[in-house]
């Protein structure tokens, strides 16, 4: 569950600045990867317990 959030997140955050007319390789689009992916870590934790 772990991994599985946080390949999601990560993917789903790095996917966001896309949305506003972003490109995916910009400075917003590696943060929000690294918060995506914590989220997703922090939410598989919660999930599997």
């Amino acid at each position: 569950m772990i991994w599985l959030g946080m390949i999601v997140g990560s993917a789903v955050g790095g996917f966001l600045p896309v949305l506003w007319g972003g490109s995916e390789l910009s400075m917003a689009s590696i943060i929000l990867t690294a918060v995506g992916g914590f989220a997703g870590i922090w939410l598989g934790l919660k999930l599997s317990q």
